[in-house]
């Protein structure tokens, strides 16, 4: 039997270094990580998911996105056939964001993100991460974001307040963690709960993730 292709999307700002603790079966799924490009000018979302989807070379492989990534991959999902989408962190339609997004939205105070303070790491782990990462931890986390263009984290964060999808895609599979901060677990509905995650569990919760994902993945297979 062939191995099942599966790509990797990190999070905001984030490189596949989020990942490096993810280890699936070798005999049965190949592991391929996607990078974070920098968007072209005006480019939107669905374009550079486009763009994204020139990376895939294989057909109807898995894809899984964490945070940001996860809105990229359910875009590619729209542009290629896959065996499964999975997200992780991340929601299935702007319904599920937080208050504070939805406000940043109707009022435009995203717009007054002053973005070039993110190359600060710890301003950049803060945002990317959650507030309530811990001082001793920052260095910890800094080496997992290396995108910090500022065209790129313009774009980003833009993408991710103006997302449009209102009614989720049945077929996407959301795993969440029950103490994530930057999405908190009461907005996401329909979600496979892990409990004590936060926005970071693919870092700390790898654990929980090696060993349920592959079923997860095998499970009830589109058709």
């Amino acid at each position: 039997m062939s191995k099942i292709p599966v790509y990797l999307m990190p999070g905001l700002a984030a490189s596949p270094t989020i990942f490096e603790n993810i280890k699936l079966p070798e005999d049965q799924f190949e592991l391929y990580y996607l990078e974070w490009f920098i968007p072209k000018t005006k480019e939107t979302l669905s374009e550079y998911a486009l763009r994204m989807t020139k990376e895939i070379k294989h057909d109807n492989p898995v894809l899984i996105g964490v945070s940001f990534g996860g809105i990229l991959v359910q875009e590619m999902s729209l542009l290629i056939p896959t065996k499964k989408t999975i997200i992780i962190s991340s929601v299935k339609s702007n319904k599920e964001m937080p208050t504070r997004m939805k406000i940043a939205k109707k009022t435009l105070a995203y717009k007054l993100i002053p973005t070039s303070l993110l190359a600060n790491v710890e301003t950049l782990v803060k945002y990317a991460f959650g507030e309530n990462i811990i001082s001793s931890r920052l260095k910890l986390y800094e080496k997992y974001l290396n995108v910090r263009d500022k065209k790129y984290l313009d774009w980003a964060i833009e993408s991710v307040i103006l997302w449009s999808r209102v009614t989720p895609d049945k077929n996407i599979i959301h795993i969440h963690g029950d103490a994530d901060e930057v999405f908190p677990i009461q907005n996401i509905k329909n979600t496979i709960q892990v409990k004590g995650g936060t926005h970071i569990m693919i870092i700390n919760k790898y654990k929980w993730i090696n060993e349920n994902l592959p079923k997860i993945i095998l499970e009830n297979e589109k058709n």
